[in-house]
Protein backbone atom coordinates (compact mmCIF):
# COMPACT_ATOMS: atom_id res chain seq x y z
CA UNK A 1 0.00 0.00 0.00
CA UNK A 2 1.23 3.28 -1.08
CA UNK A 3 0.47 6.66 1.14
CA UNK A 4 1.52 9.96 -0.79
CA UNK A 5 1.64 13.03 1.48
CA UNK A 6 1.44 16.53 0.24
CA UNK A 7 2.04 19.52 2.17
CA UNK A 8 -0.40 22.33 1.10
CA UNK A 9 0.13 24.95 -1.14
CA UNK A 10 2.35 28.10 -0.46
CA UNK A 11 -0.53 31.11 1.09
CA UNK A 12 -0.26 34.32 2.00
CA UNK A 13 1.69 33.79 5.25
CA UNK A 14 3.93 31.95 4.30
CA UNK A 15 5.22 34.27 2.08
CA UNK A 16 5.29 36.65 4.69
CA UNK A 17 7.11 34.41 7.01
CA UNK A 18 4.77 33.92 9.64
CA UNK A 19 3.76 31.04 11.92
CA UNK A 20 0.40 29.40 10.69
CA UNK A 21 -0.93 26.48 13.47
CA UNK A 22 -4.20 25.05 13.74
CA UNK A 23 -5.71 28.51 15.09
CA UNK A 24 -4.59 30.89 11.65
CA UNK A 25 -5.59 30.61 8.10
CA UNK A 26 -4.61 32.66 5.05
CA UNK A 27 -5.84 32.15 1.28
CA UNK A 28 -3.51 30.09 -1.42
CA UNK A 29 -1.45 32.74 -3.43
CA UNK A 30 -2.44 32.15 -7.15
CA UNK A 31 1.12 30.97 -7.77
CA UNK A 32 0.21 27.72 -5.60
CA UNK A 33 -2.54 27.14 -8.01
CA UNK A 34 -0.25 26.16 -10.82
CA UNK A 35 2.13 24.52 -8.48
CA UNK A 36 -0.87 22.29 -7.37
CA UNK A 37 -1.47 22.08 -11.18
CA UNK A 38 2.06 20.46 -11.58
CA UNK A 39 1.32 17.77 -8.88
CA UNK A 40 -1.72 16.84 -9.92
CA UNK A 41 0.40 16.12 -13.49
CA UNK A 42 2.69 14.13 -11.53
CA UNK A 43 0.19 12.16 -9.64
CA UNK A 44 -1.83 11.60 -12.59
CA UNK A 45 -0.72 7.66 -13.49
CA UNK A 46 -1.06 7.18 -9.54
CA UNK A 47 -3.58 4.97 -8.55
CA UNK A 48 -5.03 6.67 -5.59
CA UNK A 49 -8.53 5.26 -4.07
CA UNK A 50 -9.59 7.66 -1.16
CA UNK A 51 -8.11 11.36 -0.40
CA UNK A 52 -7.79 12.86 3.43
CA UNK A 53 -7.11 16.13 4.29
CA UNK A 54 -6.92 18.39 7.29
CA UNK A 55 -10.15 20.39 7.79
CA UNK A 56 -8.39 23.86 7.88
CA UNK A 57 -9.10 26.03 4.36
CA UNK A 58 -5.24 26.14 3.29
CA UNK A 59 -4.81 22.31 2.93
CA UNK A 60 -8.80 21.61 2.02
CA UNK A 61 -8.43 23.94 -0.32
CA UNK A 62 -5.36 22.29 -1.78
CA UNK A 63 -6.53 18.68 -2.08
CA UNK A 64 -9.61 19.75 -3.66
CA UNK A 65 -8.07 21.48 -6.71
CA UNK A 66 -5.87 18.47 -7.04
CA UNK A 67 -8.31 16.32 -6.98
CA UNK A 68 -10.17 18.39 -9.68
CA UNK A 69 -6.81 18.79 -12.11
CA UNK A 70 -6.45 14.87 -11.75
CA UNK A 71 -9.79 14.72 -13.71
CA UNK A 72 -10.41 11.60 -11.38
CA UNK A 73 -13.35 10.53 -8.54
CA UNK A 74 -11.45 10.41 -5.82
CA UNK A 75 -13.24 10.59 -2.76
CA UNK A 76 -12.27 12.98 -0.01
CA UNK A 77 -12.57 12.91 3.95
CA UNK A 78 -11.72 15.57 6.06
CA UNK A 79 -9.89 14.62 9.41
CA UNK A 80 -8.96 16.21 12.28
CA UNK A 81 -6.43 14.80 13.49
CA UNK A 82 -4.38 15.84 9.89
CA UNK A 83 -4.16 19.56 11.82
CA UNK A 84 -1.30 21.78 11.55
CA UNK A 85 0.43 21.79 15.23
CA UNK A 86 -1.42 24.66 17.41
CA UNK A 87 1.18 27.63 17.79
CA UNK A 88 0.12 28.93 20.86
CA UNK A 89 1.76 32.96 21.19
CA UNK A 90 3.27 32.19 17.86
CA UNK A 91 0.50 31.95 15.53
CA UNK A 92 0.71 34.87 13.23
CA UNK A 93 3.54 36.34 13.99
CA UNK A 94 6.60 36.66 12.09
CA UNK A 95 9.80 34.20 11.91
CA UNK A 96 12.08 36.99 12.28
CA UNK A 97 10.19 38.40 14.92
CA UNK A 98 10.08 35.56 17.37
CA UNK A 99 14.05 34.74 16.65
CA UNK A 100 14.61 37.72 18.36
CA UNK A 101 11.66 37.57 21.40
CA UNK A 102 12.22 33.72 22.13
CA UNK A 103 15.21 32.13 20.15
CA UNK A 104 15.69 29.05 22.08
CA UNK A 105 12.11 28.53 21.95
CA UNK A 106 12.15 29.00 17.77
CA UNK A 107 15.59 27.21 17.24
CA UNK A 108 14.27 24.26 19.43
CA UNK A 109 10.78 23.74 17.34
CA UNK A 110 12.90 24.14 13.59
CA UNK A 111 16.03 21.84 14.66
CA UNK A 112 16.38 20.21 18.18
CA UNK A 113 12.39 18.81 18.67
CA UNK A 114 13.43 17.45 21.73
CA UNK A 115 14.58 20.83 23.71
CA UNK A 116 11.38 21.95 22.63
CA UNK A 117 9.13 23.34 25.36
CA UNK A 118 5.80 24.06 23.96
CA UNK A 119 4.69 25.40 27.77
CA UNK A 120 6.63 28.63 27.14
CA UNK A 121 4.25 29.70 24.36
CA UNK A 122 0.79 28.31 25.02
CA UNK A 123 1.37 25.50 21.99
CA UNK A 124 1.52 21.98 21.38
CA UNK A 125 3.70 19.80 21.89
CA UNK A 126 5.54 16.85 19.43
CA UNK A 127 4.07 13.77 21.59
CA UNK A 128 0.72 15.47 21.18
CA UNK A 129 0.94 16.06 17.38
CA UNK A 130 2.59 12.85 16.96
CA UNK A 131 0.16 10.54 18.94
CA UNK A 132 -2.89 12.04 17.34
CA UNK A 133 -1.77 11.88 13.53
CA UNK A 134 -0.12 8.75 13.52
CA UNK A 135 -3.49 7.08 15.28
CA UNK A 136 -5.19 8.98 12.22
CA UNK A 137 -2.61 7.28 9.86
CA UNK A 138 -2.79 3.77 10.99
CA UNK A 139 -6.62 4.22 10.94
CA UNK A 140 -6.57 5.39 7.52
CA UNK A 141 -4.25 2.63 6.64
CA UNK A 142 -6.59 0.25 8.63
CA UNK A 143 -9.53 1.46 6.51
CA UNK A 144 -7.86 1.07 3.01
CA UNK A 145 -5.30 -2.00 3.22
CA UNK A 146 -5.80 -4.22 0.71
CA UNK A 147 -8.65 -1.50 -1.31
CA UNK A 148 -5.78 1.15 -2.98
CA UNK A 149 -3.32 3.92 -2.25
CA UNK A 150 -4.09 7.00 -0.36
CA UNK A 151 -3.40 10.91 -0.80
CA UNK A 152 -2.91 12.87 2.56
CA UNK A 153 -3.17 16.43 2.51
CA UNK A 154 -1.96 18.15 5.77
CA UNK A 155 0.92 20.77 6.38
CA UNK A 156 4.40 21.10 6.96
CA UNK A 157 5.18 20.99 10.68
CA UNK A 158 2.81 18.19 11.20
CA UNK A 159 3.74 16.24 9.07
CA UNK A 160 7.37 16.04 9.53
CA UNK A 161 6.80 14.91 12.91
CA UNK A 162 3.67 12.66 11.65
CA UNK A 163 5.86 11.19 8.96
CA UNK A 164 9.09 11.14 10.47
CA UNK A 165 7.53 8.75 13.98
CA UNK A 166 5.26 6.58 11.54
CA UNK A 167 9.11 5.75 9.82
CA UNK A 168 9.76 4.85 13.78
CA UNK A 169 12.15 7.97 14.46
CA UNK A 170 12.11 9.10 17.74
CA UNK A 171 11.29 12.98 18.31
CA UNK A 172 14.90 13.72 19.03
CA UNK A 173 15.99 13.05 15.63
CA UNK A 174 12.36 13.79 13.60
CA UNK A 175 13.97 16.92 11.69
CA UNK A 176 17.05 14.81 10.50
CA UNK A 177 15.59 14.98 7.06
CA UNK A 178 15.15 18.68 7.25
CA UNK A 179 11.76 20.56 6.47
CA UNK A 180 9.00 20.08 3.64
CA UNK A 181 8.02 22.33 1.00
CA UNK A 182 5.04 23.75 -0.15
CA UNK A 183 3.17 21.66 -2.49
CA UNK A 184 5.78 18.94 -1.97
CA UNK A 185 5.12 15.43 -2.31
CA UNK A 186 6.10 12.80 0.28
CA UNK A 187 5.65 8.96 -0.42
CA UNK A 188 5.54 5.82 2.05
CA UNK A 189 4.92 2.36 1.43
CA UNK A 190 3.15 0.11 4.05
CA UNK A 191 4.04 -3.07 3.97
CA UNK A 192 4.58 -6.26 6.71
CA UNK A 193 3.21 -3.50 9.40
CA UNK A 194 6.06 -1.40 8.61
CA UNK A 195 6.44 1.93 7.02
CA UNK A 196 9.03 2.59 4.49
CA UNK A 197 10.50 5.73 3.12
CA UNK A 198 10.37 5.89 -0.59
CA UNK A 199 11.08 9.61 -1.45
CA UNK A 200 10.86 12.97 1.08
CA UNK A 201 10.13 16.12 0.36
CA UNK A 202 10.15 15.61 -4.10
CA UNK A 203 9.55 19.12 -5.47
CA UNK A 204 11.43 18.19 -8.94
CA UNK A 205 8.45 18.79 -11.27
CA UNK A 206 7.18 22.25 -9.05
CA UNK A 207 10.01 23.57 -12.15
CA UNK A 208 11.28 26.80 -9.96
CA UNK A 209 13.76 27.35 -7.46
CA UNK A 210 12.66 27.44 -4.02
CA UNK A 211 13.22 30.12 -1.27
CA UNK A 212 13.15 29.82 2.00
CA UNK A 213 9.50 30.42 2.63
CA UNK A 214 8.65 27.23 0.96
CA UNK A 215 9.98 25.06 3.21
CA UNK A 216 9.64 24.52 7.03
Amino acid sequence: MELYFVRHGKTEWNLEGKYQGSHGDSPLLPDSIHDISLLAERLRKVNISHAYTSPLPRAKTTAEVLISDMNKNIPLTVVDDLREFDLGVMEGKKFVDLEKKIPEVIHAFRYEPADYDNNKIKAESFESVVKRTNSAINLIVDKNHGKGNVLIVSHGAALVAMIQSLLGNDIADIRKDGGLSNTSLTHLRYENGRYKLINWNETKFLNKELKSTDTI
